[in-house]
């Protein structure tokens, strides 16, 4: 593999077409010295956070009642889903549409997650596969696991992420009336969706103010914020890549598991429209799949993208293999022959 930053412009290709390419699709890392802006305040709000979490962790294996810890787990598995089903594949990445309701809904377990409104956490994700490791991706892995886990939100951000961020294509998000309305008013939203009802309603089968609190609103909270991250870290640096070796985003199992599907990485960076973020055709580790597969069934999701086996088997057997520098569906970049033979399920009926 060349060395980072010197990859030629094959090896950076997502398309058969992209091969010929004169130029890299993705700008390289910069070699410059970067200055470290420590934000204390986040530092200290984030340490503070982690210590009491720890405390919740304690409370929620061994004195809190077993209906709260019960509670606190569904918490989790709805505010992830907010972000993998919601905000990633959906729409960050467009894989898939969603009629109102499934919309609504993705966008309540969002707000529990408080991970940002969808409008910011997508576009800082579409900047990560725009410009995947590179000083323009807001966690760039190359620059070590702790800053790509957590440091990226302890730092103020490269200049390079504002810079190529003016340009990002956006506007297809903004013309979402539900997310207008989240990003409006979330800081009325979060703190009801993401403290506040979670304290609250333990107590109304017995539980004690103290314990609810700990449990199902900060420890919960702060484990779904770090298997989230781990998709930022350990998934860029640890595993195998079956799907394109030259590029950074591995496959690792353990994180699917914690992340409900998440951590099929390199497939993932290969092919980041797919509703599935994996090969897998079963639901093996991919809770967010049954989700997504289940609303199809009832109609709230459609027009659900995948990739067919035999672009699959090309791209596994193709030499000089590369990240195209797309977000998803949407961008201007992605080949329109590919898209013309990408695979639809569940269409939308006319």
């Amino acid at each position: 593999m060349p060395p980072q930053g010197q990859q030629n412009a094959e090896s950076w290709a997502l398309f058969e077409a992209d091969a010929k390419t004169a130029e890299p699709l993705i700008v390289p890392p910069s070699a410059e010295k970067r200055n470290w802006e420590i934000v204390w305040r986040n530092v200290i709000l984030f340490s503070i956070l982690h210590l009491t979490a720890l405390y919740g962790a304690y409370l929620f294996f061994f004195k809190a009642m077993w209906s709260t810890s019960l509670f606190a787990f569904i918490l989790y598995l709805c505010s992830g889903l907010g972000i993998t089903a919601g905000a990633h594949r959906l729409w960050a990445h467009k894989s898939y549409k969603a009629k109102l309701p499934l919309r609504v809904i993705l966008t309540l377990f969002n707000t529990i997650a408080f991970q940002d409104s969808v409008l910011d956490w997508a576009r800082d994700h579409r900047m990560h596969h725009k410009y995947s490791e590179t000083d323009a991706d807001p966690h760039n892995a190359t620059r070590g696991f702790f800053f790509s886990h957590v440091g990226w939100l302890l730092v103020k951000k490269h200049p390079q992420i504002k810079a190529k961020g003016k340009n990002l294509e956006m506007n297809d998000l903004w013309a979402d009336p539900v997310l207008r309305f989240q990003k409006k008013y979330y800081m009325l939203l979060m703190p009801l969706c993401c403290f506040i009802l979670p304290t609250y309603i333990p107590t109304l089968w017995g539980e004690s103010l103290w314990n609810a609190f700990y449990v199902c609103a900060i420890f919960r909270y702060v484990y779904v914020l770090n298997v989230t991250w781990l998709v930022n870290s350990l998934a860029h640096l640890w595993g195998s890549k079956p799907y394109d070796r030259h590029i950074n985003p591995v496959e690792t199992k353990p994180v699917s598991l914690v992340v409900l599907g998440e951590g099929f990485h390199n497939y993932h960076h290969t092919f980041p429209w797919d509703y599935k973020t994996a090969e897998l055709g079963d639901y093996s580790l991919n809770f967010t799949k049954i989700f997504i597969d289940g609303m199809a069934k009832i109609g709230w999701a459609y027009d659900l993208k995948t990739v067919s086996t035999d672009i699959i088997e090309k791209r596994v057997k193709r030499t000089g293999d590369g990240s195209h520098s797309v977000w998803g569906w949407d961008d201007k970049d992605v080949n329109a022959e590919e898209k013309k033979i990408a695979q639809t399920v569940n269409p939308k009926e006319e």
